[in-house]
Formats: structure tokens, C-alpha cells, sequence
């Protein structure tokens, strides 16, 4: 058991999971404004995308020895949609209730970014991933399970989404500016920077930033192929000296984003965490060779 007992089939009981994940969310000390922000010293366990994988989740619970005595800041993020599918439906509504109740006990070291697959799936837009319309059957196996309850899930579910923090900041505690990790699902596309509001990492987020292709935490969770001019413009807007995200594939669980991001997967066979000791912030490079495989770990 990763979390405390927590009945699934009750729809009451998921309701009040969401609700008190959101709470926890919006709540937390490390909350300021659209992020998490923590300091050295201290552990990380970083991650990539997730997609209802639970051993793999409870895996990352383990290294995280969130209920021990010096527990590690534990990043989540692109928990839904998965693709073991009962019947053409999917049903990691489930897993996204297990890590609201992460949420809700362990509020400080628990960190649950948003990603564009729980946005897409609040804002009833259009995912096909291998195949799948997936958030339609995300949505038929919230049917199945509530029937007509859903309506009462799905409100607590969007309020969860909602609430999450765009990314988390760590404080290295190096001396001058640059010394900092930033912890996203993704980065806006090159393409896209000229539109992309940069300070929504220093203010809270608005329902403007959620908006399709226009607001900040929409381009910032759906951003592909970054590159080094734009790392580096981000580097100097931000002083955040490696950024670690998700949202690509990368087949061997880790790929390197030159000078100083790298991708990680959770999810697949090959899926890596990343455990970081805050107090000696690594470089990319460093980085790539640290990572750990869940499927070594036990």
C-alpha cells in the first residue's frame, strides 16, 4: 500500500481525496505563486512522465521514504492516461486520487506539476495517444465507475488539476544567481517564446494562462524542441541552471537537451528516476549518468 487506505469505489470518498489534494496544493508553505519552491539541503527524487504506471509509482514512493525520518521532495507530473485500457476505458483517475492523498499527507514533500494530459483532460480537448482518444475513455471509465455521481468526481478532479503548481524550484544554495533547479512537465516551444509570458513563474496563475496556444501554462506544458539559445535566454530570465521535464520520449528513460536540460521517462520499461542531493546541484551532463532505473529498484 503506497498511501493510506482510501476506498475507490466510494465516490464520496474520491471527492473528498481531490478536494483535500487541492487544498494541500494551493496550501502548502513551498507555494508561492504558480510553483513549488524548496532549498538545499535536502533530497530529490525527480521524475518524468508517469501514466498510470503503479509499480513504478510505488517504487518512487519508496525512494521518496516519504513516512521516514528525512524524507526526499518526490516530483509527479502526466499521471493520467494510461495505456492498459479495460475495455476501451481508462481508468487512472484512480492513480491521480492515490497522489492527491499523497498530497494532502506529505504536503511539503510531495510535488504534483501540471502536464498537458491532466490540462487536456480538464479542458475536454482532443489527445490521440496510440491510437486512443484518450481523454473519451478516461471520461467512460469515470462513467462506469460513479454513473451518476461523475458530474461530482469530475468537478473535484478539475479542481485538482487546477490547483497544481507549474513547476517546482529548488534553491541549491549556491552562492549568486544560477544555482537552481527547475523541475517542469515541459518548456514553451521556440517557436512560441515571442507570446509566452515568462514572469508566470513569480505571479499566480489566472484562467487566462490555462487558454489553448495563448496562455502561459498552456504553452509552457504542451512546448516542444527546445534549444540551446532558448535554454540559455531562460537560464538568464530565470537563473535556474538545470531544468529536468518531461512530455518527449526518450527510449533509455533519459535523454540530454543541450547545454543544461535533460528529459526523463517514468512511465515505460526503461522508465528512470533522478535522485538529487540538493546541497551539490549536478550539471546536465552529470545528471544523465545519475539516474536510477525503476526496474532496479525494489
Amino acid at each position: 500500500m503506497i498511501v493510506r487506505a482510501l476506498d475507490l469505489q466510494d465516490p464520496d470518498a474520491v471527492i473528498a481525496a481531490f478536494r483535500a489534494g487541492a487544498d494541500a496544493n494551493r496550501t502548502a508553505p513551498c507555494r508561492k505563486g504558480s510553483i513549488d519552491a524548496i532549498a538545499a539541503p535536502g533530497r530529490l527524487i525527480a521524475t518524468g512522465d508517469l501514466h498510470d504506471n503503479p509499480l513504478h509509482l510505488a517504487r518512487l514512493v519508496h525512494a521518496a521514504d516519504l513516512d521516514g525520518t528525512s524524507p526526499a521532495h518526490l516530483v509527479l507530473h502526466e499521471i493520467i492516461h494510461s495505456d492498459r485500457l479495460i475495455n476501451g476505458m481508462d481508468f487512472s483517475f484512480r492513480a491521480l486520487a492515490r497522489v492527491a492523498a499523497l498530497k494532502t499527507d506529505h504536503p511539503e514533500h510531495v510535488h504534483t506539476l501540471l502536464a498537458n494530459h491532466e490540462l487536456a483532460q480538464v479542458k475536454g480537448a482532443g489527445i490521440i495517444k496510440d491510437g486512443v482518444r484518450v481523454v473519451q475513455a478516461f471520461d467512460e471509465g469515470l462513467e462506469y465507475a460513479y454513473a451518476d455521481r461523475t458530474p461530482h468526481v469530475r468537478d473535484a478532479i478539475a479542481d485538482f488539476i487546477y490547483s497544481m503548481p507549474l513547476a517546482l524550484r529548488a534553491d541549491c544554495g549556491r552562492p549568486g544567481p544560477g544555482g537552481d533547479i527547475l523541475c517542469a512537465h515541459s518548456l514553451p516551444g521556440t517557436a512560441l517564446m515571442g507570446r509566452f509570458d515568462a514572469s508566470v513563474l513569480s505571479r499566480d496563475l489566472t484562467d487566462a494562462d490555462y487558454e489553448p496556444r495563448q496562455g502561459a501554462a498552456h504553452l509552457m506544458v504542451w512546448g516542444r524542441g527546445y534549444d540551446a539559445d532558448q535554454l540559455e535566454d531562460l537560464v538568464e530570465r530565470w537563473g535556474v541552471n538545470l531544468f529536468i521535464l518531461g512530455h518527449e520520449k526518450a527510449e533509455n528513460g533519459v535523454k540530454l537537451v543541450p547545454p543544461c536540460a535533460i528529459v526523463l521517462n517514468s512511465d515505460h520499461d526503461r522508465g528512470v528516476y533522478l535522485p538529487i542531493d540538493l546541497s551539490h546541484r549536478p550539471s546536465a551532463e552529470e545528471a544523465v549518468a545519475m539516474v536510477v532505473p525503476l526496474a532496479d529498484h525494489h
